[in-house]
């Protein structure tokens, strides 16, 4: 599709792209005004969960909106918020969980850096204050949020604005930062968590932050088995709260209502977002402990925090309405089934292919790094732009994947996300599958 200088008053996300006009949305398809047809093969950026046009969710969204569209959540209650909360407690892995709400995964996750401090302040540990996380992550476009994000290229242009936080290599094994193989490795990845609070002192790390399966930034890289327990391990040593950022993970796009869970640990915090609202509305979620809630209440008597629409009425009926739908129609469970379809359809199609250096993933989450040489693991150089190429190429081919770049060293390296809705059915999954190796015959 040839770029046309854009007219009107909108200020785009992606300014030098054609963008068609769009029409609607059905099951994991979206059509535009010319009534070509799109498979969503990346739910959007990985939100996508239960499809488009899901009459339940938009009649409980139309209800609320009805009744009362906005409450200020410092004063009022509302059914949707308190059986929301209820139903989600039952499938959150923290233990008597409270919720705080917001519109965007980047509130989630300055939510949680701001109620780590103020839980380590009241029970009297004032000076802890710095969140580590790692390289090669993303937990948001807000400042707070981007200064403990690890993608360089997000990062370079306001450094200056942010804050200093230490950063940890990450579980990244096909290119291990440490040129180490597992299992011999030890889990130097692990390790370097307790390197670093040594490094920076006890005394002033309040919490860890990751993504339990790297998002965007590796392509669905998931950790080695014993890597959450061990870093579960260490925060509980040295006193850290544990943060588990869950914005993309989360509502099942893992093949479980939440990573973590894979490994069995539970994490102090979790944030939430995308699959929350399945794109019906900008929801988020900080998941918290009622314990860690009343040492709060002890100390200073409420969090410190808030926000013009939080705990909005019509997204508590959309989150209470789609998780309702994933329940009724065991959707987690066909997350996890039909991507291990995936996994086994994307490598004997293209595992062979001599510049796809790496299939991973898990759930209906999945990378494919791209190489200039499989042996070297050499990437392509930044300028050729592979893996936009390749993007736009099955945009063309009317198939939608999520492209990202800089994962070898922070400029270098291509890969595509695939992550459809959990709808998708095995045709759909063999014609993701055929188009994605058409885009990437005619990029590579």
């Amino acid at each position: 599709m040839e770029y046309k200088e854009f007219h009107g008053h909108v200020f785009y996300r992606r300014i030098n792209h054609a963008r068609p006009m769009l029409s609607h949305g059905e099951g994991i398809y979206l059509i535009d005004t010319a009534g070509k047809r799109y498979i969503d093969a990346s739910g959007g950026p990985v939100l996508i969960n239960i499809g488009y046009g899901v009459a339940e969710v938009i009649q409980a969204m139309t209800d609320q909106a009805a009744a009362a569209a906005y409450l200020h959540a410092t004063m009022f209650t509302t059914q949707a918020l308190e059986e929301y909360s209820a139903a989600l407690a039952e499938v959150t892995p923290l233990e008597n969980p409270r919720f705080f709400y917001l519109g965007s995964g980047s509130e989630a996750v300055e939510t949680a850096l701001k109620f780590a401090r103020q839980v380590q302040v009241d029970r009297g540990e004032t000076q802890r204050y710095l969140v580590i996380s790692r390289w090669h992550s993303y937990h948001g476009t807000t400042l707070g949020a981007l200064a403990v994000s690890g993608r360089p290229g997000l990062r370079q242009l306001y450094q200056p604005m942010l804050a200093q936080t230490p950063h940890i290599e990450p579980p990244y094994c096909y290119r291990c930062p440490f040129n180490l193989t597992y299992p011999t490795c030890g889990l130097r990845c692990a390790h370097a968590l307790e390197d670093a609070i040594k490094l920076n002192g006890q005394e002033t790390i309040s919490a860890f932050i990751a993504e339990p399966i790297s998002g965007a930034s590796l392509a669905a890289a998931v950790p080695p088995p014993d890597y959450w327990p061990l870093i579960r391990q260490i925060c509980d040593h040295y006193g850290l709260l544990l943060i588990a950022d869950e914005v993309m993970t989360g509502f099942g796009r893992a093949g479980y209502w939440f990573a973590v869970q894979a490994w069995g640990i539970e994490p102090d915090i979790i944030t939430m977002a995308k699959g929350a609202g399945g794109g019906y509305f900008p929801l988020s979620i900080t998941a918290v402990k009622t314990e860690d809630v009343k040492t709060i209440r002890a100390g200073h008597g409420d969090f410190a925090h808030g926000g013009t629409f939080s705990h909005h009425p019509v997204g508590m009926a959309a989150g209470l309405a789609v998780l309702r739908y994933i329940q009724a129609h065991n959707l987690v469970e066909a997350s996890r089934k039909q991507g291990e379809k995936l996994g086994q359809k994307l490598r004997a199609a293209l595992g062979d292919h001599p510049h796809v250096g790496d299939i991973r993933g898990q759930g209906l989450m999945w990378g494919l790094e791209f190489v200039a040489d499989q042996a070297s693991k050499a990437p392509f150089p930044a300028k050729q732009g592979i893996s936009k190429k390749i993007g736009d190429a099955a945009f063309e081919r009317g198939l939608i994947v999520y492209p990202s770049s800089g994962n070898a060293d922070g400029i270098n390296g291509d890969q595509v996300m695939i992550a459809p809705p959990f709808i998708v059915t095995d045709e759909q999954l063999d014609e993701i599958v055929g188009l994605l190796g058409e885009a990437i015959k005619a990029v590579i």
